[in-house]
């Protein structure tokens, strides 16, 4: 185990070993919440045509100049063009196309007379308003233009983003694919229910949280769970599954006393461990295991899921090409005093509210900083940070709040 490093030097470590996921083709049904690895370009221009943004009369806009309730214009109706028409004829001087939305605009005509503005006749119509040129007529390309990046790299496809690339023409999108995750709970005292416990042994819960968040971020997630802690039993589970994962996740194991198996079973083996100087969550590693990235978390539930928010969660999001990984952080005025200790970074569950007219949100702690409060952990929407130098936040003072 090396000397202890910082919060920021840990995730860095973590965010280059996960590095970025490859580039894979998609369709663009299956891409939602992934990330573009590559501009797509407009195959055709968004509208590909002039077409009417009403239902209502092609009409050349000279013929209606000066059209009104009282004195309304008059013109025979030469033919129908529904939306999907594609021989559509030309508009002859001194007659309307009724037309419908989204249908192409004949040639000659250069505006579009709503029909609520008309008696909706079928072969004669009489038009009670004038239509300037233009008038409710949708141009080419004045979304997108063909051959142009509709949407650039980097970009989260959303069901907008999703709509644009089928609208210019794409059915496969390159987007970064998250990985298959293996999680891994090691402990000898860990029973999973609803077996009944035994003295000294204690439900296994640290799987069922990290296979929660890691899905949340897209993971395809597999769970080995309460691998005793034995050298030889943990090689037996997770060995055979190297071949078929990107990532192992395990809980437990890495700290400082005996029977830390995967901290025995990973030292030399291509995996670092080292304490970093946070609360909870002290213990950590990373490194490869047979060429597959490692991340190695402590065992107590609360330093778990503190760690996944510090670490993994950022560098997986990283790793899909997100140009933001992190959660919102706000300021927020604290309920009640807090201490942490000296030279480390705290993580104190908390509950943030943000009172109506208030110029900035509260907060106040869920819990104690211990651990093994999973309860409070339950309950908390954020995580108040007091950074390495802060031994006291009085209340009524500001304090850095993740949100949730």
């Amino acid at each position: 185990m090396t000397g202890v490093i910082s919060v920021d030097e840990h995730r860095a470590q973590v965010t280059e070993l996960l590095g970025r996921r490859p580039a894979v083709s998609r369709p663009v049904a299956e891409c939602a919440g992934l990330v573009l690895a590559e501009d797509v370009t407009a195959a055709v221009s968004l509208p590909p045509f002039d077409n009417s943004a009403m239902d209502g009369y092609a009409v050349r806009s000279a013929d209606v100049a000066g059209a009104s309730e009282h004195a309304p214009v008059e013109l025979s109706v030469g033919a129908d063009i529904p939306a999907g028409r594609v021989d559509v004829p030309a508009l002859p001087p001194g007659t309307a196309h009724r037309i419908m939305t989204g249908a192409p605009m004949p040639e000659g005509a250069d505006a579009v007379v709503m029909v609520e503005r008309t008696d909706g006749g079928t072969t004669r119509v009489r038009i009670h308003a004038e239509s300037a040129p233009g008038t409710h007529v949708r141009r080419t390309g004045e979304d997108v233009t063909s051959g142009t990046v509709a949407l650039e790299a980097g970009t989260e496809c959303g069901p907008a983003q999703l709509g644009l690339a089928s609208a210019v023409g794409r059915d496969t999108l390159a987007v970064y694919v998250p990985p298959r995750v293996l999680v891994v709970s090691t402990g000898t005292e860990l029973v999973l229910p609803p077996e009944p416990l035994v003295h000294g042994q204690i439900y296994e819960s640290n799987s069922v949280m990290l296979g929660a968040a890691l899905r949340a971020l897209g993971c395809e997630v597999t769970t080995v769970r309460s691998v005793a802690d034995d050298v030889d039993s943990f090689r037996a589970a997770i060995e055979p599954r190297l071949a078929d994962i990107d990532l192992v996740v395990t809980s437990g194991g890495v700290s400082a006393g005996a029977y830390e198996v995967v901290k025995d079973t990973l030292t030399g083996a291509g995996v670092t461990f080292t304490k970093v100087a946070m609360q909870p969550g002290g213990p950590q590693g990373c490194g490869t295991w047979d060429g597959v990235p490692v991340v190695t978390l402590p065992g107590n539930p609360v330093s778990v899921l503190v760690s996944f928010e510090a670490f993994l969660r950022p560098a997986i999001l990283s790793s899909l090409g997100h140009a933001d990984p992190d959660r919102t952080h706000v300021r927020a005025r604290l309920l009640e005093t807090l201490t942490s200790p000296q030279g480390k970074r705290q993580f104190r569950r908390g509950f943030y509210s943000h009172p109506e007219g208030a110029v900035t949100g509260v907060v106040g702690p869920r819990g104690g900083p211990a651990s093994h409060l999973l309860a409070a952990l339950s309950q908390a929407n954020c995580l108040i940070v007091l950074d390495e130098d802060t031994t006291e936040a009085a209340a009524d003072s500001e304090v850095e709040v993740l949100l949730l």
